[in-house]
């Protein structure tokens, strides 16, 4: 007697989506995973200020003028009545000012009238600047403006490259060539040039510089986009669509976009590291944010008679978020560009 032999069907397992397994690789590196939670954390401090729970008040003089970081101490005070000369013994003021015996009444006087809301610290978290505001709120609120305008003019630099970059590779002919002209009128200019010359027009001011921005940066998304559309629109899925009377505008944004979006978030997130260094530099050169806001460059720029007097702080605290704000995006960008790369997907 022969036993039959059965085969039990076996489930289809479902395809994995393209943005899970994206995800899926992303957590996988832990560069890019500690990346993520650093920018994250930016993400949240910024939100905070922007709703005025965090630094709100950076325009307060809260310490003395050029009030030290904690960590070194408040400053040593000088006698009233004497000066430290360059060399030698200190040197008795009442022999060359005869109100200098009343300097120490005077001041004793003034103390009686003090009030401990009105008094400033002798020292700071992360120091003070020449006015007495804090360092350290200034550089929070300083990334609000800077990481903002950074964002908001690569979002508005990648929809005019995406779109002007859709129609040029999708249609071609007539409209192809003028937008490559356009293209190559853009490129032609240095950037900084182009820059500065949107500048001296638009303005200084948050809504300026991410106007300037965005209608400067749009070009390598351009190239990207046009690419991309010059080689999906030949595909059979977008041939098939066009067979069942899909129309062009659905076959450029339903079809081809969906199938080209990792090229453009990328794109984006590398924009966006550029966008926040152009906008301090800008902000350094005084062609920035207005005279009563802060930003990065803003503070760079202040720093810098400060540091002759060797009040390194606002330097120190102004670089060390930016550095570690723009390197954990960098390397966010690039475990995110490894994720959605096709060639990589095609390995696993």
């Amino acid at each position: 007697m022969s036993a039959v032999l059965t085969a039990t069907p076996v489930a289809a397992r479902p395809s994995e989506g393209v943005w899970h397994a994206a995800w899926r690789r992303f957590r996988a590196d832990r560069v890019g995973l500690v990346s993520l939670v650093v920018v994250a954390g930016f993400a949240v401090v910024m939100l905070l200020s922007a709703l005025g729970l965090v630094a709100a008040d950076w325009q307060t003089e809260k310490g003395v003028p050029n009030a030290p970081p904690t960590l070194m101490g408040p400053a040593a005070p000088v006698a009233a009545g004497v000066i430290a000369a360059p060399t030698g013994p200190m040197v008795d003021l009442s022999d060359v000012d005869p109100l200098a015996p009343r300097y120490k009444e005077w001041a004793e006087r003034a103390m009686k009238f003090e009030t401990s809301e009105t008094r400033k610290a002798d020292t700071l978290p992360f120091g003070a600047d020449r006015l007495g505001r804090d360092v350290l709120a200034k550089t929070i609120k300083g990334a609000q403006i800077s990481v903002f305008v950074g964002v908001l003019a690569a979002v508005v630099a990648t929809l005019i490259g995406t779109v002007l970059g859709a129609l040029a590779g999708f249609f071609g002919g007539k409209v192809g060539d003028f937008l490559e002209w356009l293209y190559n009128v853009f490129t032609a200019i240095p950037d900084i040039l182009l820059i500065f010359a949107f500048a001296a027009v638009a303005g200084r001011g948050v809504q300026s510089v991410v106007l300037i921005l965005g209608l400067t940066g749009w070009t390598g998304v351009y190239r990207l986009v046009r690419a991309e559309y010059l080689k999906h629109s030949v595909r059979d899925y977008v041939r098939a669509a066009e067979a069942v009377g899909a129309s062009n505008g659905s076959r450029i944004f339903r079809h081809i976009l969906p199938n080209v979006s990792h090229v453009i978030l990328v794109r984006l997130s590398i924009l966006v590291v550029g966008f926040i260094k152009a906008e301090v530099i800008l902000s350094y050169l005084g062609l920035g944010v207005s005279v009563d806001q802060v930003s990065w460059g803003t503070m760079l720029s202040e720093a810098q008679g400060e540091l002759i007097l060797g009040y390194w702080w606002q330097l120190a605290s102004a670089t060390a978020f930016m550095a570690i704000f723009v390197t954990a995006f960098s390397l966010m960008t690039d475990a995110l560009r490894d994720a959605l790369d096709p060639k990589l997907r095609g390995l696993e």
